[in-house]
């Protein structure tokens, strides 16, 4: 199990701030490192790559210690077993993508952070 750091970057808006954390070749167990959005209440989670039967979810937490799988807004589980894109609900001061099971597992990450002005 490693901890995969980000690539973050600023993103130019019209309508506020926004930053795009980029996890790349996760594999089986890893998770990324965290990143804060505190601040930056609309929220994306998209998943690319190789699966090879993993799941990949996002995490978040507000302690940095006990982590939960975050929801969209219909209540489903930001969870992935094939590419794809959510918007992610709740909030959190930490997020941190998790990926189990599968192999030959490569998996990319990208969460989308917006602030309002």
């Amino acid at each position: 199990m490693a901890v995969i750091n980000d690539t973050s970057t600023e993103v130019n808006t019209l309508y506020g701030k926004a930053s795009l954390a980029t996890w790349t070749a996760l594999a089986t167990s890893d998770t990324g490192k965290p990143v804060v959005g505190v601040g930056l209440s609309d929220r994306s989670f998209q998943a690319s790559g190789t699966f090879g039967g993993a799941t990949v979810v996002l995490q978040g937490s507000n302690n940095g210690t006990d982590w939960v799988t975050l929801t969209d807004p219909a209540g489903a589980a930001v969870s992935f077993t094939s590419a794809g894109l959510k918007q992610v609900l709740q909030v959190t001061k930490y997020m941190r993508p998790s990926v189990s099971g599968g192999a030959a597992v490569s998996i990319n990450c990208d969460l989308l952070l917006v602030g309002r002005k």
